[in-house]
């Protein structure tokens, strides 16, 4: 059976900075991330594997998967 443990959006980008401090983030004048392409390449990919390890350890369902957004 499949856990799923992260249920938001939001939790699931809120866990991806937290577990990933190295990685890049641009942030507007609020000190707020920007929105998703407005990031570097290098961070968008390292969220799309974050994503995908999330998927298949069934920390996230497949349909969460498809739609959050960094």
């Amino acid at each position: 059976m499949n856990k799923t443990h992260m249920k938001s959006q939001s939790a699931i980008r809120a866990a991806f900075w937290r577990e990933n401090p190295s990685v890049a983030c641009k942030r507007g004048p609020s000190g707020a991330p920007l929105p998703q392409n407005s990031q570097p390449c290098d961070t968008r990919a390292a969220f799309v594997e974050y994503i995908d390890a999330l998927a298949r350890a069934g920390e996230i369902s497949e349909r969460l998967a498809q739609q959050v957004t960094l």
